[in-house]
């Protein structure tokens, strides 16, 4: 194989490793945002229907109490309704709870989505560090080692990328149980 054939041939791997890890991890990245939107989303349905409900809640108490201070007598079914709200309530505020512990997941993705895009920096920097060291009078067998460096350096990188990210989102808080999502 000739020296030119050789040198093409480690660039065009290089080229495509690059192209490759580049598109995994941003794919990777895309994924997480959507997942974090979906959990924003919702969680914020379940919130604002948990409040909604206290609100609703709170404002029938209110009313039963109102007719009291007024001196007015509640009837069987006003007590009855009066004692099972504080119930009521309290199963309101538990699924509001419950759907503020998406933050602790979106929070992982955010996270883990950080680390994605730190890592495709750190990798587009090697790229350009042994980049730099390529200048016009290099030849061609220098510059098959230094592509062969950079290829060996790069996928270094991209393991270790991998081995640090973990692909499960946990949720362990509260009365709800433990949660593993994706």
């Amino acid at each position: 194989m000739t020296r030119k054939k050789i040198l093409g041939s480690h660039v065009k791997r290089l080229l495509s490793g690059v192209s490759d890890h580049g598109k995994k991890h941003l794919t990777e990245v895309e994924t997480d945002l959507l997942q974090t939107h979906l959990l924003l989303e919702e969680a914020i349905d379940k919130l604002t229907s948990s409040f909604m409900a206290i609100h609703t809640a709170v404002g029938a108490q209110q009313d039963t109490i109102n007719l009291l201070l007024a001196g007015g007598t509640p009837s069987a079914e006003d007590s009855a309704r009066l004692g099972a709200m504080s119930g009521e309530i309290g199963a309101h505020v538990n699924t509001a709870i419950t759907s503020m512990q998406f933050q602790d997941m979106t929070s992982q993705l955010i996270d883990r989505t950080l680390k994605r895009v730190t890592g495709l920096r750190e990798f587009l920097g090697t790229l350009g560090a042994h980049g730099a060291d390529i200048v016009p009078e290099t030849n061609s067998e220098e510059i098959v080692d230094l592509l062969g460096k950079v290829s060996m350096a790069l996928a270094i990188q991209s393991l270790e990328l991998r081995s640090v990210l973990r692909k499960a989102v946990n949720q362990q808080h509260l009365e709800s149980g433990d949660i593993e999502l994706f």
